[in-house]
């Protein structure tokens, strides 16, 4: 019997602004809440399916690879690996993972695959039965990055994945091995070849909308992150996904919204894109 559960790790802490793009505090402000040094609450939350042989993890979230200067820079907020002690009070241990599959290489969603930072030692991969499933252009964005997000990535991840002989590269609409429960597309706008992963259910399809719409202030069609590369193509790339996904009565999964794990696509009267059917939880 399927199971769908949504799985919280690290949490974050980022300056609202740059969440938010061009947006003006005045807006955004109503939407989230906002501490003394600017900074909204962001989850790092993945989805697991188990479809009663397999189970298949998206995404990671950050984790708890970064050395204790850049955890503080980057608002990471716990001290141990989030992700893998809300699996294990599942009874999830990480070898019980079949696969990963994840939406980009930023180090936000796929950092929950190394191991916690210990001084003096290298990080290592997490997951170590499971395939590890990376868009082809996501991939390629990876391993020859633009100074613009170089930053955004984690250099002996890629080598890591490289060396673990379990990296699967996906460069079309279905997979063999994940089979009819998953489809793919791919997003230009926040960073190229991002992974759309979406999940074909009788009761509505699922759509995991990662950073291109990472919460449920982003529903709103013209907002869009100082952190994406093309705001335009982030709008066209959200409002078709958001207009198919209203027209199959279909949902939305949040990683980074701190309260709201998934909602249905809907309109109001208005003929803006809204929420309806809110969980905060699977």
């Amino acid at each position: 019997m399927l199971q769908l559960r949504s799985v919280l790790g690290n949490s974050q802490k980022l300056d609202g602004g740059a969440m938010f793009g061009n947006a003006p505090k005045a807006m955004w402000s109503k939407w989230v809440d906002v501490d003394e040094q600017n900074r909204i609450d962001l989850s790092c939350r993945a989805l697991l399916v188990d479809d009663g042989e397999r189970k298949i993890l998206l995404e990671t979230g950050i984790g708890n690879f970064f050395e204790p200067k850049l955890k503080h820079r980057f608002g990471v907020q716990e001290s141990n690996h989030v992700l893998l002690g809300n699996l294990n009070e599942m009874g999830v241990s990480e070898q019980d993972i079949d696969a990963v599959i994840l939406s980009h290489l930023h180090f936000d969603h796929a950092g929950g695959l190394l191991s916690s930072w210990q001084e003096g030692e290298a990080p290592h991969l997490l997951f170590p039965n499971a395939k590890y499933f990376v868009g082809k252009r996501a991939w390629e964005r990876a391993i020859k990055p633009h100074a613009r997000d170089r930053a955004s990535f984690i250099p002996q991840l890629n080598q890591l994945l490289q060396e673990s002989a379990r990296l699967e590269l996906i460069d079309d609409e279905k997979n063999s091995w994940l089979g009819p429960l998953f489809s793919f597309s791919t997003s230009d706008g926040h960073t190229p070849g991002m992974l759309l992963t979406e999940l074909h259910l009788e009761q509505g399809n699922i759509v995991f909308a990662a950073d291109l719409i990472p919460g449920a202030a982003w529903v709103h069609a013209p907002i869009t992150m100082g952190y994406d590369r093309c705001a335009e193509v982030v709008i066209d790339e959200k409002v078709a996904v958001l207009e198919r996904l209203y027209q199959q009565q279909g949902s939305l999964f949040f990683t980074h919204d701190p309260h709201i794990a998934m909602g249905q696509v809907s309109k109001n009267e208005k003929g803006r894109y809204i929420l309806i059917n809110e969980k905060k939880s699977l």
